[in-house]
């Protein structure tokens, strides 16, 4: 699990930064932060609370479809359907990041509640979205690279092409590669051990982005989010079912990791309703804590839209090999996007 053990870092820097602003918060209490309808506390804490229940729903339901698929011919991940609504999703989720939650956290570090140094003279929300990408991709290179190591030092005298063989199809259809289809003379049970270590390291990301709903007290943020998070974690369930299904792990082990993938965004927002009980709802504390969550989720939203499914998919021999698809599947991508974007005038 050293994926999941090195994501927390990036946990520990969201906090060094909110030790770094607490200084320049003023005590005072800025009652013009909760003017309008995007800030109503008590409608915040039930999208919260419906987020937590309708979150933990979908990740069970992504990494227990697997299971069915072989009866269910119509969930089968290699079939058109399941690739245009996945381009969906992965539109859904990029729009929110951008359209959503970026602006929302321009709103807070740039309110007139902060003073002008430093808030006002430096671009913070972009500068921090863009560390929040930029960390993701450096703990999941490390890591890949660190499991390649790991994988060649151990690995027997059996070919990649006799590897390859013996590796289930099933395995090809679900989640992500991550880099290592091309580590030479792997043994395929050792394969698929470290993708689902690497795929669980992945879901962690999603604690930080939960951390952030959690805090947040604006409803106009939280609804959007929601449904990305509920897209992302459905389509991350089912390429960690897909090589849970295969891995000759235990019951024991496999329920350990199921219930893990299910409730790490659902604690990330609990933990973010906590974070927000340590300040006073008025205060540019609570702006800076907000702004600053909002930017790094931004940045992570725009990291797996991009990255985990977009470029995955489209870059893929799929759907380079079929342009038809590929065009069907960008405009699926617009759609969703559009959509999304769309709703950021009433949002």
């Amino acid at each position: 699990m050293a994926m999941a053990s090195n994501n927390p870092n990036l946990v520990v820097i969201i906090f060094v930064l909110l030790l770094v602003a607490f200084p320049h918060a003023s005590g005072e209490e800025c009652e013009s932060k909760y003017e309008g309808a995007c800030h109503n506390k008590s409608m915040a804490l039930k999208l919260k609370i419906i987020a937590i229940f309708c979150i933990l729903i979908t990740s069970m339901i992504g990494i227990c479809l697997p299971i069915f698929s072989g009866a269910v011919p119509a969930l089968q991940p290699d079939g058109n359907l399941f690739v245009l609504v996945k381009a969906f999703a992965s539109g859904v989720i990029l729009a929110t990041g951008y359209m959503h939650v970026m602006p929302d956290s321009f709103d807070d570090l740039t309110s007139p509640c902060l003073p002008q140094r430093p808030w006002h003279k430096f671009p913070f929300t972009t500068f921090i979205a863009m560390l929040s990408a930029v960390f993701t991709l450096m703990v999941d290179s490390f890591s890949i690279s660190f499991f390649k190591k790991k994988l060649s030092s151990s690995s027997s005298a059996t070919s990649l092409e006799a590897a390859r063989a013996a590796e289930p199809k099933e395995l090809e259809q679900f989640g992500h590669s991550h880099g290592l289809a091309h580590v030479k003379g792997v043994n395929a049970e050792q394969l698929l051990r470290y993708r689902v270590v690497l795929e669980l390291g992945i879901v962690v990301h999603s604690v930080v982005i939960g951390l952030s709903m959690g805090a947040s007290e604006n409803p106009c943020t939280i609804r959007p989010l929601i449904a990305a998070l509920c897209f992302h974690q459905l389509f991350e369930g089912m390429g960690l079912g897909g090589c849970i299904l295969q891995a000759e792990y235990g019951f024991n082990v496999k329920a350990v990791m199921i219930f893990f993938f299910s409730a790490t965004t659902p604690f990330g927002i609990a933990l973010g309703i906590g974070l927000s009980k340590v300040y006073s709802d008025t205060s540019p504390t609570s702006l800076i804590v907000e702004g600053i969550l909002n930017a790094v989720s931004a940045g992570l939203l725009n990291y797996m839209a991009l990255v985990d499914l977009l470029a995955s998919d489209f870059m893929g021999p799929k759907l380079q090999g079929r342009m038809k698809l590929q065009i069907w599947s960008y405009v699926a991508v617009l759609l969703g996007a559009g959509g999304m974007s769309v709703m950021a005038i009433w949002a």
